[in-house]
């Protein structure tokens, strides 16, 4: 298969086919054309534009893994992690809505849904439907299992009670993955996870939260007061919960990791063209060796972290074991995230603290990279036990 570089100024070794090069490129000139001109305005209003995702739908970003009998493009793994970078340069709040629709809610419905689940909901998810990964809780954040949320059998229905927190998506999605422990002294072996439609009845999405980054991005409560779901709702098998969700966020790693890499060349994209406008000393501060040599040193972050996302996808579509792999590129590209995107403040100089440019956008929005989906902690944690098993 042919191969083309990436990007022209990037080095020969990360290459994409022909295929993919040309599907960045239309994710690019998209994100460019519809997305640039809101991202302000939907930072400071702290929501999604509504006209903006159809859009999303109709360029088939929010089906990409979705067999094309359904709707969806049928593409790869790789694909979407293409995507959620290339939007991540433009706006990361509008990449991790589309990450969140590919890389966890049709990669746990691709792997565990039923004939009948993936009849009734992919042709939605590729079409209009947005969806929301609901496993956080207050007290369940790193110790994922740790669920207060319960579910209790009622004939032929589950009845789930409890509240979930820091959902991304919940204002906008209109099924959700939620997991609860449908016997406590089972431990991990008593989680279950459900698939739950918005008009479920008990079902309410409560707060939406005021966050530093991402703002355009929702982050709910999500509230269960007997909470009604049939058992043909049950993804996978009950008790099997935890492996849904392990499973599922090893992949979403690689996808969280795409982000943070996006979000870092777009910020590195503003101040290339910055430095080479701002003149100090009567010339442009491009030229000043001092500079130059700061935007290597951020170009050669990005790259490494590039080629990490991009080889550990590469071995999810290949069928190899990528847990090592996606846990040391989350790790290295949400620590790199904010390395270059205070950098690139500090290249600007007094107008990078102001909010007249967008390098204190990417500078927000890097920090939930080394959070969400497992903290740095956890990435290490992750990678140690793997290296002494």
């Amino acid at each position: 298969m042919s191969t083309v570089l990436s990007d022209p100024a990037r080095p020969a070794l990360t290459q994409l086919t022909e295929e993919e090069s040309m599907f960045r490129e239309a994710v690019r000139d998209f994100a460019l054309a519809e997305i640039a001109p809101r991202v302000s305005r939907m930072d400071e209003e702290q929501r999604m534009d509504p006209d903006l995702i159809p859009q999303l739908f109709e360029l088939g970003l929010m089906g990409i893994e979705i067999p094309e009998r359904f709707g969806g493009a049928e593409s790869s793994f790789f694909t979407s992690v293409l995507v959620v970078e290339e939007l991540s340069r433009i706006d990361p709040a509008v990449a991790v809505l589309v990450d969140v629709q590919n890389t966890l809610v049709i990669n746990a419905l691709r792997r565990w849904g039923s004939p009948d689940q993936q009849g009734r909901f992919f042709p939605a998810l590729a079409r209009e439907t947005v969806g929301a990964y609901a496993l956080s809780e207050a007290g369940s954040g790193s110790d994922a299992f740790a669920l207060a949320c319960r579910a209790r059998q009622d004939g032929d229905d589950w009845i789930l009670e409890g509240q979930k927190l820091w959902i991304t998506n919940g204002a906008e999605a209109g099924l959700f993955i939620v997991f609860a422990t449908v016997d406590p002294d089972a431990g991990y072996k008593g989680i279950t996870a459900f698939l739950v439609e918005r008009d479920t009845d008990g079902f309410t999405v409560g707060k939406k939260e005021d966050k530093l980054g991402i703002r355009a991005s929702s982050t709910t409560e999500l509230i269960l007061d007997g909470c009604r779901v049939p058992s043909t709702n049950v993804l996978g098998e009950v008790g099997k919960g935890y492996k849904v969700a392990i499973e599922t966020l090893n992949e979403g790693r690689i996808g969280i990791g795409a982000q943070m890499v996006g979000l870092a060349q777009g910020a590195l994209d503003h101040t290339l063209k910055y430095v080479q406008e701002r003149e100090q000393f009567g010339r442009a501060i491009s030229r000043f060796q001092g500079v130059q040599f700061q935007l290597a040193e951020l170009a050669t972050e990005i790259e490494a972290s590039r080629l990490l996302v991009y080889n550990a996808a590469r071995l999810k579509d290949a069928g190899e074991e990528f847990l090592t792999a996606a846990a040391m590129a989350k790790l290295h590209s949400s620590r790199m995230a904010q390395r270059v995107a205070s950098d690139c403040i500090d290249l600007y100089g007094g107008y990078g603290f102001t909010r007249e440019y967008p390098g204190e956008k990417f500078y927000r929005d890097a920090k939930i990279g080394t959070i969400y989906e497992g903290t740095t902690n956890m990435q290490l944690q992750t990678i140690a036990k793997l290296l002494l098993r």
